[in-house]
């Protein structure tokens, strides 16, 4: 009789277990598929798109010349032509092909702006890419001042020789080998912060 209610015992246990696993994998299945999808970007309809629309970009943080940038006043300064871009996605699939687009280096902007460095050993700052719905894109000090990157990072305000559709300029990276995650649609600040 013992062994019977040790063994019953034992099966109630093993099967409550059981429950519990299956509980925990299906609450880590709902987590990941929740992840997922906070990196996905909802298709937008061209009225959405508009709402986000910036008609200037704010150059701020630590700069001692913060600007107010238009598509006017880029085309002022020295504005470079891009041929033949290609925005790749993260798993290297083309999502858009441009023939030609206008724009001005980041680095050009940011030297207008005026980092506002102690020296010329002070280089621990980096630059934030902001749009309106918060997307975010990186660069260090080093990737725009004394790397190839410097050369391909743009502020773009015009796409095979119409204004921008998103957001009237654009910021892109045209040396990624992923060029989708640093290009941003809806600018609406560069941001200069000091690594502390």
């Amino acid at each position: 009789m013992k062994t019977k209610n040790y063994i019953l015992v034992l099966l109630i246990a093993f099967s409550c277990s059981m429950c519990n696993s299956s509980k925990k994998e299906e609450k880590n299945s709902t987590e990941k598929t929740s992840e997922t999808k906070k990196h996905e970007h909802a298709t937008l309809s061209s009225e959405d798109s508009l709402k986000l629309a910036n008609h200037t970009i704010e150059v701020k943080g630590d700069v001692e010349f913060p600007l107010q940038l238009t598509v006017d006043s880029l085309k002022k300064m020295k504005v470079a032509t891009i041929d033949n871009f290609k925005i790749l996605g993260k798993n290297g699939e083309v999502k858009r092909e441009v023939k030609t687009c206008r724009g001005v280096l980041l680095r050009d902007i940011l030297e207008k702006a005026k980092i506002k460095q102690e020296d010329h050993k002070d280089r621990n700052f980096y630059i934030v890419e902001r749009a309106s719905d918060n997307y975010k894109a990186t660069y260090s000090w080093a990737e725009l001042f004394n790397n190839p990157t410097g050369d391909n990072a743009y502020i773009l305000f015009e796409e095979n020789g119409k204004p921008i559709k998103n957001g009237e300029m654009i910021a892109i990276c045209k040396n990624d080998v992923r060029t989708g995650p640093r290009h941003v649609y809806w600018l609406k600040s560069i941001e200069v912060y000091k690594v502390k």
